[in-house]
């Protein structure tokens, strides 16, 4: 193929075309080359997403928290709270603390 039948094939003449080659080269520059392009939106859509996630797992625990701190106004709720949490007791009681994952199965 010589390149005078390269030249008149239609495809390379549709290519050839000088508006086809600017709106390729425009459009090649938006979605690589420019400061908005493409890959640029694709990692801020990707960011955002963690983002939102973090602020959902962020306001689930302060869900909870004001479920705890809600429950925690009751005194009998804060006693046993403070038993099973923070190993707490009366003056005269006497706790014994088994701890499950040190027994060995046999």
């Amino acid at each position: 193929m010589t390149f005078k039948e390269f030249r008149k094939n239609k495809v390379v003449r549709f290519l050839s075309n000088r508006y086809i080659l600017i709106l390729l080269l425009f459009l090649v520059w938006m979605l690589f080359f420019d400061e908005n392009s493409y890959l640029n939106h694709r990692e801020l859509n990707r960011e955002r997403s963690k983002i939102k996630n973090t602020i959902e797992f962020y306001d689930d625990g302060s869900e909870y928290d004001k479920k705890l701190i809600k429950n925690l106004q009751d005194p009998d709720s804060l006693e046993k709270f403070a038993r099973e949490e923070y190993k707490m007791k009366r003056k005269d009681e006497d706790i014994f603390i088994i701890d499950f994952d040190s027994i060995k199965e046999k």
